[in-house]
């Protein structure tokens, strides 16, 4: 049955390209939907917050869904996967909800962050060079 159902390597980096590609294109729409008059705020929400999980998602057709799920909470990702869920979840609310435009915008930065500091986990010593970098400008 494992054999029958699994996806050949072609066809699973034809699945991330695509479904990647396919966050990227809404998290840029939903960018271009902010400026549209009152239900902007909530359009940009909802495609922003969709795209990271189509992003998400798409390591999916690279790993597979179980092994995604446990890298996800192994302890060296697991605060940057809380914040991550986290801001997804306050994303929304704030935009339909509370209805807060300050809001929503620092949830959807906070998403990039997360999204990006749990994306590095997976590239070796990634991490330590973004902390080194960050701390030689500031200083």
């Amino acid at each position: 049955v494992i054999e029958a159902t699994s996806l050949g390597w072609g066809t699973r980096v034809k699945g991330f390209i695509a479904c990647f590609a396919i966050g990227c294109l809404c998290s840029l729409l939903g960018s271009c939907l902010l400026w549209i008059p009152k239900k902007g705020l909530i359009l940009f929400a909802v495609f922003y917050t969709l795209g990271n999980i189509a992003s998400i998602g798409s390591t999916l057709f690279l790993m597979g869904p179980m092994k995604q799920l446990k890298r996800m909470f192994e302890p060296t990702r697991l605060i940057a996967t809380i914040v991550m869920l986290l801001c997804l979840v306050l994303t929304l609310c704030s935009a339909f909800w509370w209805r807060k435009a300050g809001l929503t915008l620092l949830f959807c930065i906070l998403q990039f962050f997360a999204l990006a500091w749990y994306s590095i986990s997976f590239i070796p010593f990634a991490r330590d060079a973004v902390k080194k970098c960050i701390s030689v400008c500031l200083s």
